[in-house]
């Protein structure tokens, strides 16, 4: 039987955090070297997006944990734990991991990735006017900008195609002007 299949027969088709049944795959809960089904879960779109931080945290969407972190299988538990102390500024959320029990080894496991120590807010590159931006975007700078270290200067209205986001960085994006990648500041480009 597939770890897919395992995982299915054992949530019964839903997903392991908030019982949704639709877009569910499997989740291998960090730090894991094997997938197997001691250390994965089933899990939604929606559950996934937001625990890998590729969408704001919905608090509304997992007040469901108060429930299914009484799971008695242990990655479904690090996984509750950890979102339930990313959501830790919720009254809700506080009070259901001051009554979460945890075995050391399961809770040795949780706090592994440190992600427990920051709080649910994600954040994203932005343009000047608040829309988020994505790997091959197309930007328009609202400001003419000199290029230090060239002699190029980038002119107010300049597309630029197919940018790169700086990944440790949400106020930078990398892109082409003039043959020569530069990277531009998000506070001086709107999304085109």
């Amino acid at each position: 039987m597939s770890l897919q299949q395992e995982l299915l027969n054992r949530s019964g088709n839903k997903c392991e955090l908030c019982t949704a049944d639709t877009n569910l795959s499997v989740y291998e809960v960090p730090p894991t070297s094997n997938a197997n089904a001691d250390n994965s879960i089933m899990v939604c779109k929606t559950c996934l997006d937001q625990i890998e931080k590729s969408e704001q945290i919905n608090p509304e969407h997992w007040k469901v944990l108060t429930e299914t972190m009484w799971s008695e299988f242990a990655p479904v538990q690090v996984m509750a734990w950890r979102m339930l102390s990313r959501l830790r500024n919720e009254g809700w959320a506080a009070d259901s991991l001051d009554i979460l029990y945890l075995d050391e080894g399961t809770l040795e496991w949780a706090k592994k990735t440190g992600d427990h120590e920051q709080d649910g807010t994600v954040e994203f590159h932005q343009d000047s006017n608040g829309a988020r931006l994505l790997e091959g975007d197309t930007v328009v700078l609202i400001k003419t900008l000199d290029v230090k270290g060239s002699t190029i200067s980038a002119k107010l209205g300049t597309v630029v195609k197919n940018i790169r986001l700086v990944h440790d960085n949400t106020e930078q994006i990398e892109g082409k002007v003039e043959g020569q990648t530069i990277v531009i500041l998000t506070k001086y480009l709107r999304k085109g």
